[in-house]
């Protein structure tokens, strides 16, 4: 059995795409860069450590199961921006990203009942096209960048604005298809028919 620890609507739709049976579990898992973290070490510890935890929650059982635990961050040089806390700070984040180009690292990891675990990362770069304080703001306004790292969702509004993708647009989303059904396959998770 498949357990997805997360309860982002984005990852649930993205997993439920390789037609993988699972079960979405609600857990809250603290989201916080130490000082000597870099921001891959940051992601690839954050998804493992919700994959854990939603492992942690379902043991001891008596069935064999998997948890996948998935973090995304936007990343500018050493700077991580996570989710916003408010819309001054997305503006912010924002207008620090626009005319830049970024990378947004997407980790995912798979934990089992049995002691198997491993992580996979993804890497994408975003470019944005140059945004004025007036756009920024308009984008904002819609709601659409709150609970998003880098205060934006690619598959949103803010798709007009991004000028350039090299990697995976599901990765940027949230949970990279492609490489997430790699992984599940060599630990025996497959799509039903």
């Amino acid at each position: 059995m498949l357990y997805l620890a997360s309860r982002s609507p984005r990852r649930i739709d993205l997993l439920g795409r390789l037609g993988v049976p699972f079960t979405a579990l609600d857990l809250e898992v603290e989201e916080v860069r130490t000082a000597t973290e870099t921001p891959l070490e940051y992601v690839c510890r954050v998804a493992a450590d919700k994959a854990r935890a939603g492992l942690a929650g379902l043991m001891p059982s008596a069935q064999p199961c998997w948890v996948l635990g998935s973090d995304t961050e936007v990343v500018l040089g050493d700077q991580v921006y996570g989710k916003p806390a408010d819309a001054a700070d997305a503006q912010a984040m924002l207008a620090s990203l626009a005319g830049r180009t970024h990378q947004v690292i997407t980790a995912v990891a798979l934990v089992g009942s049995n002691g198997a675990a491993e992580v996979i990362t993804v890497t994408s770069e975003v470019s944005f096209e140059a945004m004025d304080a007036a756009a920024i703001a308009a984008y904002v306004a819609t709601g659409e960048p709150m609970g998003k790292a880098g205060a934006y969702a690619i598959q949103g509004q803010a798709e007009r604005h991004v000028s350039r993708l090299c990697g995976s647009f599901s990765g940027v989303m949230g949970l990279p298809l492609q490489q997430t059904a790699q992984l599940l396959q060599r630990h025996g998770l497959q799509a039903v028919s």
